[in-house]
């Protein structure tokens, strides 16, 4: 009886364990409360997010994350932010004619918000229209950009304030899938 009871105890523990270590070292759920990133991400979807890869590689343009947001950003719950990254460190960004120019070319982003399926994505606008992104910080931006607190607000975002990148939207069911990664091709056929 104690033998059992020692190996029910011994599981429980080791299963204890491996979450742990898991859910900080390698992937986490989270679950989405803002409006920011609507039609890619709802609220009250869930998407698992990717803590181990950008430890081996570099966040890219385009890249789902979620972050901790400035300090006087931050909402009372603590709840992270989760933002598209637009651009990265040495980027210059400029918003013109309701545009995102990278370095001089304007991003192609069918994943902006639409009122309707059909209907032409909101123009982005900002108070300020050009920063330089600092080396080891990322600027960030929601899907849904009349909706979003985001860099064009709060400036660009240090890398270490970013938890993981979004990689797979898990519930509800029926939008089940890998999050796709825009390549912006526009921007490689325009550098020198």
């Amino acid at each position: 009886m104690l033998g059992c009871l020692f190996e029910i105890v011994e599981t429980l523990v080791l299963t204890l364990i491996i979450f742990l270590v898991i859910q900080n070292f390698v992937a986490q759920p989270y679950k989405v409360q803002q409006q920011s990133m609507e039609h890619t991400l709802e609220p009250d979807q869930y998407v698992l997010v990717d803590k181990l890869t950008p430890r081996l590689d570099i966040y890219k343009r385009g890249d789902i994350v979620v972050f901790t947001p400035p300090e006087d950003w931050a909402q009372d719950d603590g709840t992270p932010f989760i933002k598209r990254v637009i651009g990265v460190g040495g980027d210059v960004i400029e918003i013109s004619d309701g545009l995102v120019h990278v370095n001089g070319t304007a991003l192609e982003e069918p994943y902006i918000y639409a009122d309707q399926p059909g209907d032409p994505p909101q123009a982005t606008t900002a108070a300020q229209d050009r920063w330089v992104v600092p080396a080891d910080e990322l600027f960030l931006m929601g899907d849904h950009r009349a909706n979003s607190a985001d860099s064009r607000s709060f400036g660009p975002v240090p890398v270490v304030n970013i938890i993981g990148r979004a990689w797979l939207r898990y519930w509800p069911m029926n939008v089940f899938g890998i999050l796709p990664t825009p390549t912006h091709p526009e921007l490689e056929s325009a550098s020198p």
